[in-house]
């Protein structure tokens, strides 16, 4: 017999670092292996000047300024620092979060705990057969006690694409904090948050062919300025939000793959697109009992 060759099909779970990632990451584990919150001598200068810039190319694909920028260890962390920083520093103005059933579990179990422990009360909306939220359901759920609307942008199941423009617009409007899971559609989709958008957005790393172990959150600076109650103690790095000796050379891989995904965008999508309308093609037409989960029309390449 010959070598079996296996055919890798759970991108969504995590795809293989870019080569070119990998050779803009070696520097940092050998003659630039500096610490980047030690500022008082060059090895240290290198390693921040480093990190500064993939948080400009991280924010450069959402349209945010760079301080608005705070790296964590994935989406996970980044979907918590969200949800209970925003429940622990805004708990005098109110205790209600919404959510949507079909969120990722770094979404929903924060949630849980926070209900569990009487520190917020969380409504879980049921989405649409489509697997689609509206912003008439959100609007619904929105109380005079809501501090936090949390609705992923890109589903990580069956991929469908939410509106979170028309909700981050009708938050806006209640004067509600808006918090979007970006984990899938990072560098695929379209995201700009200068002119609205969400308040904050959880970022992974390794989603789009970057390093496993890190991530970001975006934290809108102002109109409004989102402030989160640190959940990490330990030396106020990351604008205090964020304690831990920085990962520098996941950093600078984030970074890089963040600029490849902007520049390569909206060909890749057109590429992922086009194989994926080959496969429903092909399925449909070989195969009986075929049935797809999800709004064929609002959905990732």
């Amino acid at each position: 017999m010959g070598k079996q060759r296996t055919v890798y099909l759970d991108n969504q779970a995590t795809t293989a670092v870019d080569p070119r990632v990998v050779e803009a990451m070696l520097p940092y584990f050998g003659e630039k292996f500096g610490n980047a919150a030690s500022r008082s001598h060059s090895y240290g200068w290198d390693a921040e000047a480093a990190v500064e810039e993939a948080r400009e190319k991280v924010a450069g694909v959402i349209g945010a300024q760079s301080r608005e920028i705070v790296f964590t260890s994935g989406a996970t962390e980044s979907d918590n620092l969200a949800v209970k920083g925003v429940a622990a520093f805004y708990r005098d103005k109110g205790q209600h979060i919404v959510t949507v059933a079909t969120e990722h579990r770094a979404v929903l179990d924060p949630c849980r705990v926070l209900d569990k422990g009487g520190q917020a009360r969380v409504t879980v909306l049921k989405p649409e057969p489509t697997g689609l939220v509206s912003a008439g359901q959100v609007a619904e759920a929105i109380g005079p006690d809501t501090v936090l609307v949390s609705v992923m942008h890109a589903n990580n199941e069956i991929g469908v694409i939410q509106p979170i423009g028309e909700i981050a617009e009708l938050c806006r409007s209640r004067g509600v904090l808006f918090h979007s899971d970006a984990a899938q559609s990072f560098g695929k989709l379209p995201l700009d948050v200068s002119g609205g958008g969400p308040d904050l957005v959880s970022v992974s790393g390794h989603k789009t062919y970057g390093p496993k172990g890190i991530g970001a959150l975006y934290v809108r600076g102002r109109d409004p300025r989102v402030r989160l109650e640190q959940q990490m103690d330990g030396g106020g790095h990351e604008r205090g939000m964020r304690s831990g000796t920085l990962n520098v050379p996941a950093i600078v891989g984030r970074g890089r793959a963040a600029e490849l995904a902007a520049a390569e965008m909206e060909a890749e999508g057109e590429r992922i697109a086009g194989l994926r309308t080959l496969l429903l093609e092909r399925l449909v037409t070989e195969l009986d009992l075929i049935e797809v989960n999800g709004d064929l029309e609002h959905r990732l390449p």
